[in-house]
């Protein structure tokens, strides 16, 4: 599974576009991860409170165990650095994960961006765009954001 991983962003990072075996499930959440990672690293700086979160994250939704988990956010920070643009891996996500999924996808980048108790201007400015990207309304955003933070007992 690790190494699916890393040639998964190898094709990410070289084809412009989705990999051809973009209907694993290792792609789609390569595609989810980068999009944490993007949304972590914001605010200037990419702490181990919110690595953390993406880990745990990765393990709760993709059913991934903690060394996949750590290998999923090591080629997901790689493929992000690399990246110019995010809309592969919008697309990817887009193109792949049915509505619900990619509200659950919102749900997981407003537990990264609370990660570190702090919500920049920035961070929140991204999910946004990226609602719009994936075709996620204004008020299901809204709602995923209440409903993480009422899990994390933060006020929005």
């Amino acid at each position: 599974m690790i190494n699916r991983i890393k040639s998964l962003a190898a094709a990410f990072g070289s084809s412009g576009g989705a990999p051809s075996i973009d209907t694993d499930d290792e792609t789609k959440h390569l595609a989810a991860a980068v999009l944490m990672v993007e949304a972590a690293t914001m605010d200037g700086s990419f702490d181990d409170s919110e690595a953390d979160a993406i880990s745990r994250i990765a393990q709760r939704h993709f059913g991934l165990n903690e060394e996949e988990a750590a290998s999923l956010l090591e080629t997901a920070r790689q493929a992000q650095d690399k990246a110019t643009q995010l809309l592969r891996f919008t697309r990817t996500v887009k193109e792949k994960f049915p509505i619900e999924d990619r509200v659950k996808i919102i749900e997981m980048l407003w537990e990264v961006v609370y990660a570190d108790g702090v919500v920049h201007h920035y961070e929140a400015n991204l999910i946004r765009r990226i609602n719009g990207l994936l075709y996620v309304s204004d008020r299901d955003s809204g709602a995923a954001r209440k409903r993480v933070a009422a899990r994390l007992g933060i006020s929005p």
